[in-house]
């Protein structure tokens, strides 16, 4: 099972630092191959360079919730939801499509509702 993880190619999981300006500020942030290029591909699906999305996600973030303590770790998850939704259906796998051209208060209210049957105990047989 391990094998599978393990003998891949090892450059996923270097990091690598990126400087970028953030709300008028310099900063850095340090991801995993993998994750860089999981971005990528988002901000190409919106015609957006990586810097473009990255400060784009930062400015809602701090909009929506005030900041973020760790933004690699939101990126790391941005990264996962994405994979996942496009596993569910809800993100097509058609990089033709905008991320921006989804109806995401749709997506979100049937994450939930899945979410909550997964939660439900299952009957007895």
């Amino acid at each position: 099972m391990c094998k599978l993880f393990i003998e891949a190619d090892a450059r996923l999981w270097k990091t690598r630092l990126k400087s970028m300006r953030l709300n008028g500020f310099s900063t850095s942030v340090r991801l995993e191959n993998f994750y860089w290029r999981v971005l990528e591909e988002i901000a190409r699906r919106d015609a957006m360079s990586l810097p473009q999305l990255l400060a784009k996600l930062h400015e809602e973030l701090t909009f929506a919730h005030g900041g973020v303590e760790n933004f690699a770790s939101f990126l790391r998850v941005c990264c996962g939801r994405y994979l996942a939704l496009q596993l569910e259906g809800e993100v097509p796998r058609d990089l033709s499509a905008p991320i921006s051209s989804l109806d995401a208060d749709a997506i979100l209210a049937r994450e939930a509702r899945r979410a909550v049957r997964r939660a439900l105990p299952h009957p007895v047989v």
